[in-house]
């Protein structure tokens, strides 16, 4: 099976929800357009990542201000129990394709954020959401802890589908717990566009003997409303130029990694390269040695057969 596979590397319209949403409507029905069944859009796509903004936090103080701010955050983040998720739902099911999108969730009840991945299938609408387990430095101001539940896999037509979200792929258990499901296309939106991000993107293909689609934002500080470009003036002005990039079972680059402007990758995944390379290492079956490790995840679901 070969399937056609779109990552897109491109800004949201920083802390505007509608906006952002009419962005990935065209960018999901041009790329459909051209074949591809699966789409994949950078970590919190919705509403922004927030990079280089304090929330008026210092460790023993908050202002008034940075509260303001992450209500003005939380009014634009992605509610799963309203209209947001229904409007990706038929976008997915009237383009016929896979949409795996990050975005900043809030909750309905709690009041709390989330860094999650969303994984909506044509027929079946949402199949999952990942929550980020460890949000990363400062990142722990805005956003909740994910938990073992929150470690999907999805078997679908198009291949199992999971993944880990930024630098949850530096953390070698949480990426044995995707491997342990059989993952094929293991996708991961992230902020980090050093060049060495890359080489992460290959050693997991390489470990996991799976495509690795890397998917990242291309953000300057000019794309900021006005009311933040201040508070980001330390930043340069290209502070994330992105480098997506999408990686074979070999740790071969299939396309990217790009940097420096929007765009998208596109390429045709041969799922048969899968099975070929787990021939000489597998990490799950014959390279595995179970005589010697134990290795479990509580409460981690059952991989989910959907269409």
């Amino acid at each position: 099976m070969k399937i056609k596979v779109a990552v897109v590397q491109d800004s949201p319209v920083f802390f505007d929800k509608e906006a952002t949403f009419k962005k990935i409507e065209t960018i999901c029905i041009n790329n459909a357009s051209k074949g591809c069944q699966l789409i994949v859009f950078p970590e919190s796509f919705i509403p922004g990542y927030p990079r280089g903004l304090s929330f008026g936090t210092t460790i023993g103080e908050r202002t008034e201000t940075g509260r303001q701010q992450f209500a003005d955050y939380y009014n634009h983040s992605f509610d799963l129990k309203s209209n947001d998720l229904v409007r990706l739902e038929i976008l997915c099911r009237e383009q016929n394709i896979f949409l795996v999108i990050g975005v900043t969730e809030k909750q309905e009840v709690s009041g709390s954020l989330f860094c999650s991945m969303l994984f909506i299938s044509p027929s079946n609408g949402l199949l999952g959401v990942h929550r980020k387990l460890k949000p990363t430095g400062s990142e722990r101001i805005i956003w909740s802890e994910g938990d073992a539940k929150d470690l999907v896999t999805f078997n679908t037509k198009i291949g199992k589908l999971g993944g880990l979200i930024c630098w949850e792929n530096y953390m070698p258990l949480a990426r044995m717990s995707m491997y342990l499901k059989g993952v094929e296309i293991y996708i991961a939106p992230t902020a980090d566009s050093r060049k060495q991000w890359t080489a992460t993107m290959q050693q997991i293909a390489m470990e996991g003997r799976c495509f690795v689609l890397g998917c990242n934002q291309y953000m300057t500080t000019a794309l900021y409303p006005d009311k933040y470009r201040k508070e980001v003036s330390h930043l340069d002005e290209n502070f994330c130029p992105g480098g997506s990039v999408i990686v074979s079972p070999q740790g071969t680059i299939l396309e990217g990694p790009l940097f420096n402007k929007s765009g998208v990758l596109v390429t045709e995944l041969d799922m048969e390269d899968i099975k070929k390379n787990k021939l000489d290492f597998d990490v799950i079956g014959h390279y595995s040695r179970d005589d010697i490790f134990k290795f479990e995840v509580i409460n981690q679901p059952e991989i989910k057969n959907n269409n």
